[in-house]
């Protein structure tokens, strides 16, 4: 997938040029990689047949088709490091490492749910994996993602928080906030556009000054910017390790623009008829996250296709026996509405 040059405020070295062109993973990175964006792919996949089943309500927004950006950056990252993101938030739990039965029975309102069944799609949290949520206000994360960072920072540690939005939450007016006072304080927050090049219905080119380099906007606040294919599992890991290096080492905050796109529409709701079957498609066949890593697996002799496809049974088993969790699993007692609204400080 193509990308425009990016604008980066430093000069890279000769090894971090290599890396852009002839970045490579091992045989374990490949596989891993493949195994944890095919579990997102197979989870949503299951989550959107129990939407039209009636078993999920309220929104339910899929991430299927932008499985690279996550597995990607969390390859890059290290425990410790915080994970914030908007409501299209059910690949970056899994990717955290959250439990399939926790993130299914949340998206089902069940007592088993990671947020006791009262939070739904858009809003589960895990401390243990330093999952701050899911947030259903459009770029509402953002400040708060920089609040994470602020804190790793008054406690000195070299934690970075990685804060996600989207090409339609780079319009808010707290982005630009938050990236001043980031680039002032010289916070460890790594901000990361996921640009699908739809919000929600309307194409960024249509509504968006410069649609085409979200990220450059951050020039203006003196933060770094990369333009990253976020079709490629590879590149985004590479462009990680590049943003977490410059978070950690006290050199303030850092914008990656990853180029990805969703093949479902907005959310489980959304017709998606403002693009054409064949602009999907194509992307489906020449841009595909996970083929890409299937074709280099086999290319490679890194595994058989029966390698591949005992990898699927084993996913498809665990996400199925997510679903019957949580279909099965009690509903949350009348008496959780009034528990988890005051936090003792």
């Amino acid at each position: 997938m193509a990308v425009k040059s990016a604008y980066i405020s430093r000069k890279l070295t000769k090894g971090e040029k290599a890396n852009l062109t002839n970045s490579g993973f091992s045989a374990e990175e490949e596989l891993h990689a493949y195994r944890e964006m095919l579990l997102i792919r197979r989870f949503e996949e299951k989550a959107g047949q129990l939407y039209g089943m009636g078993f999920i309500g309220g929104f339910c927004h899929l991430y299927i088709g932008q499985e690279a950006v996550v597995v990607g950056m969390q390859m890059a990252q290290k425990e410790g490091d915080q994970v914030i993101t908007s409501y299209r938030d059910h690949g970056h739990m899994l990717a955290c490492g959250m439990d399939p039965k926790g993130v299914m029975a949340e998206l089902t309102g069940r007592r088993g749910g990671l947020s006791k069944g009262k939070g739904g799609s858009m809003h589960m949290f895990s401390r243990e994996k330093q999952f701050f949520g899911g947030h259903g206000i459009v770029g509402a994360q953002v400040p708060l993602g920089a609040g994470l960072a602020f804190a790793n920072k008054y406690r000195g540690n070299d934690h970075v928080a990685v804060t996600y939005f989207g090409d339609g939450a780079a319009n808010q007016g707290q982005v630009y906030e938050t990236f001043n006072m980031a680039s002032i304080w010289k916070l460890p927050c790594i901000f990361i556009i996921e640009n699908n090049r739809y919000a929600m219905g309307t194409a960024a080119s249509r509504s968006t000054a410069m649609a085409e380099q979200l990220g450059a906007r951050g020039a203006a606040f003196g933060i770094p910017f990369e333009q990253v294919d976020g079709m490629d599992v590879r590149a985004v890991r590479d462009a990680g390790d590049r943003a977490v290096e410059h978070c950690r080492s006290g050199e303030g905050p850092y914008i990656l623009e990853m180029m990805t796109y969703r093949y479902r529409g907005h959310s489980m709701s959304d017709p998606a008829k403002y693009r054409s079957k064949e602009e999907v498609q194509k992307m489906r066949e020449e841009h595909d996250p996970i083929e890409q890593v299937k074709a280099r697996i086999l290319t490679g002799k890194l595994a058989t296709e029966d390698d591949l496809k005992k990898i699927d049974a084993e996913i498809r088993a665990e996400v199925t026996e997510a679903a019957e969790f949580a279909q099965n699993d009690p509903e949350p007692d009348v008496s959780e509405l009034y528990t988890d609204i005051y936090v003792n400080a």
